[in-house]
């Protein structure tokens, strides 16, 4: 392959967001909700304009990249034989030049049957204190070492999915969570981040007819207590991280196959009910037991996401739907401010830096909005490769993954 040269969070009212220099160490950022907002990302940018490089990549996988002290790691799934098998692998690239460093394979597996735009390899690696921690959905988690030296595997916790892999981990202590949202029978689960082993296991019992959800969950702090967001099919879930403890719910009907990632700020969290009407919803994160007829804020109906999670700046909320048309409401309140089509179909969660917000369709083409209260579109850049992927920052640099490569656009002097 040839390169083509050319934990915080955010708590109530006071956002910590990440630097121009933060690491990029999971699913959306530091924050875990798509901030980089200090970072001066170009704004124009393709094959032909502010492209550092390009590196082709081996296999399939819509696993976002994430990166640590310049280096970007991701997951693949590489066809072997005989056919119908497998190879799940952890990369590891020089941020700098697109170098590979090393792949390694992490687990063998007969290759599982997936929705057309999912992936063997979709959930985001997590990288924390020199290790990276892949997930594979319910083929399997492992943590490997920064030079691709496997630590340890689990595939213990097997389940029936539906659509194939999706949700990303979480770490929270010494555990790393996920949630397990199957054909039947879901569940929330921790393992030991240092050895793999169960921790705590959690059912979720909603009544929703279609059990299987595909969310990444995040971690909130409510009055000096720490807890672990995890939507899936009919409610989303507070759990206790220490044992999983469920601590309360909000139901939203038969919503199921959810995916979005929850945003938390202003007391409230943000977060979509999944198919097959799917609604937004502002739910107060102080309650205990039931709260859905007491802590729903606000929702919205119209054009909600099924797939991208929402981006929360400042009062502004940000969201877009599937079918391209995107929404800027107040986060407090729920008032839209606009409501504009953006183009495309859209699966991956939008960012904001330095007052911009990008939205990335799959058909590969990147609008790229000024945040505010106004709608106004700065620019439209072609990548003419679908994408599917959520994308990463180091530095003043876009991290993107097509179907085929990773990029590395920067603005040139």
């Amino acid at each position: 392959m040839q390169s083509l040269p050319t934990p915080a969070l955010l708590l109530g009212l006071a956002l910590t967001v990440s630097s121009a220099g933060a690491d990029w160490t999971e699913f959306r950022g530091p924050t875990g909700q798509g901030r980089a907002d200090t970072a001066k990302l170009p704004l124009e940018f393709g094959l032909k304009k502010n492209l550092s490089w390009r590196q082709a990549i081996a296999g399939a996988g819509w696993s976002s990249p994430v990166i640590s002290k310049d280096r970007i790691y991701l997951t693949a799934a590489v066809p072997t034989e005989p056919e119908g098998r497998q190879s799940l692998r952890a990369l590891c690239m020089d941020a700098a030049t697109g170098r590979e460093i090393w792949n390694t394979e992490v687990f063998a597996k007969a290759t599982s049957r997936v929705h057309g735009k999912n992936s063997q390899a979709s959930p985001t690696p997590i990288i924390e204190d020199g290790r990276v921690y892949v997930h594979f959905g319910h083929q399997g988690s492992a943590c490997l070492d920064l030079a691709g030296k496997v630590q340890w595997r689990n595939d213990r916790f097997a389940y029936l999915p539906r659509h194939g892999n999706g949700g990303s981990p979480l770490i929270v202590g010494d555990a790393l969570c996920f949630s397990c949202d199957g054909e039947n029978d879901p569940f929330v689960l921790a393992l030991n981040k240092h050895t793999g082993e169960q921790l705590w296991r959690t059912p979720r019992q909603t009544g929703a007819t279609r059990k299987f959800s595909f969310s990444t969950p995040l971690l909130i702090t409510v009055a000096g207590k720490q807890q672990i967001i995890s939507p899936g099919s009919g409610a989303v879930c507070a759990y206790d991280p220490k044992d999983g403890r469920e601590i309360w719910r909000a139901g939203y009907g038969e919503g199921y196959s959810v995916i979005p990632r929850p945003v938390y700020g202003h007391g409230l969290l943000f977060l979509s009910s999944g198919y097959d009407k799917p609604v937004l919803l502002a739910i107060r994160a102080d309650g205990k037991g039931d709260v859905t007829d007491t802590h729903v804020a606000w929702t919205l109906t119209k054009q909600a996401p099924h797939t991208p999670s929402a981006l929360l700046v400042g009062n502004e909320l940000y969201v877009v739907s599937d079918g391209g048309v995107a929404s800027c409401l107040d986060a407090k309140t729920g008032q839209v401010h606009w409501q504009e089509r953006v183009g495309g179909n859209h699966s991956a969660s939008p960012i904001h830096a330095n007052g911009r917000i990008y939205f990335f369709s799959e058909e590969g083409n990147v609008s790229v909005v000024e945040a505010g209260r106004v709608f106004r579109v700065l620019a439209q850049n072609p990548l003419g490769e679908r994408t599917l992927a959520s994308c990463a920052v180091t530095g003043d640099a876009l991290i993107v993954r097509t179907a085929g490569h990773l990029y590395r656009f920067e603005a040139k002097p």
